[in-house]
């Protein structure tokens, strides 16, 4: 009973964050326009090309995850694997990061693979994620340097009058970002601290969190690795050029929106709804783009991108279905 009412203090919380978020942001939006801005004003062609990118950001994922599942001497069946994937995705919208061990839960019900273990390989995975997305944030800002200083040099902006131009609204919703950071960084270290009073579930997770070490092919991992971002970058970018207002703020504005997306969706709501859409949109303008084209630019694209989330977390639960235990 206290677990279920735990799942549904942390759904709420993160529903009404995000739509705290979302509110304020369309509070003055003309969502008419939407339908119109769908249906002749962007260009369907990129939106369809970018979700094969989508899929195989996922499915890399899943064929690494195997891959450092070996060296603990687990070996689950691939459609399992990447079935599993899936399914943690499309579960994280409702319940953010439980993700992360739904598709250790998966892995476990169909090929009894020992769950500890593969939750130290997914704490393996992201450490190397991290690292990965930290190096292109480092990159990319040293890169844009010019760009952000030129534009503090023409707006005239600088950080004390940027905190002065600071609405109440605005310092509310920074606020409730960095309280929802600190309560997901509480949440996972009492998950963690209720595997660890286990030994046998320590030593496990520790076996896969060293697993990468006796990885078989370096070369591959890196490679399923780079994969992975470059698709995420890819599904990100090619969207761009769905849309007028968007198709030529070039290959920087891209790589730098989705550098703050990555970090936005930290923030525990479903799929980041809330913290991506402020800090794309503040990116796009930032490049030039008007505020309400920035608007539906990342109301339509999150919500797309979230329904190919969804549609895939359906065929991997019925795939897992059809799919007999090992």
């Amino acid at each position: 009973m206290k677990g279920r009412n735990n799942d549904i203090f942390k759904i709420a919380v993160s529903l009404v964050l995000g739509g705290a978020i979302l509110y304020w942001m369309y509070r003055d939006f003309d969502f008419k326009q939407v339908e119109h801005v769908l249906f002749h004003g962007m260009d369907w062609t990129w939106m369809l090309l970018s979700f094969p990118f989508g899929i195989l950001a996922q499915m890399f994922r899943g064929w690494r995850w195997k891959q450092t599942l070996e060296p603990v001497g687990e070996h689950p069946r691939t459609s399992i694997t990447l079935n599993s994937i899936f399914l943690s995705y499309a579960a994280s919208l409702v319940i953010p990061r439980i993700g992360e061990f739904a598709r250790c839960a998966v892995l476990k019900r169909y090929d009894r693979v020992s769950f500890p273990k593969a939750l130290g390989t997914v704490v393996t995975e992201r450490a190397v994620d991290t690292l990965l997305i930290m190096l292109i944030a480092v990159l990319t800002f040293l890169f844009h340097i010019p760009v952000f200083t030129k534009f503090f040099a023409r707006t005239g902006t600088s950080l004390d009058t940027v905190l002065r131009g600071f609405s109440l609204t605005g310092y509310v919703v920074t606020a409730i970002c960095g309280i929802a950071v600190l309560w997901l960084a509480y949440i996972l270290a009492q998950r963690l601290y209720i595997y660890n009073k286990v030994k046998d579930t320590l030593h496990g997770i520790w076996q896969g969190i060293i697993s990468l070490k006796d990885v078989k092919n370096v070369p591959l991992f890196i490679f399923m690795s780079l994969a992975i971002w470059i698709c995420y970058f890819l599904h990100h970018y090619l969207a761009f050029f769905c849309f007028d207002a968007t198709s030529n703020v070039g290959f920087g504005c891209g790589l730098v929106t989705f550098i703050v997306g990555s970090f936005a969706v930290i923030v525990p709501t479903p799929n980041g709804a809330g913290p991506w859409h402020f800090a794309v949109k503040t990116m796009l303008i930032l490049y030039g783009v008007a505020d309400n084209d920035a608007l539906y630019f990342v109301l339509i694209v999150h919500s797309v991108q979230t329904l190919l989330v969804i549609l895939l977390g359906i065929y991997a639960w019925i795939a897992l279905l059809l799919s007999h235990k090992t």
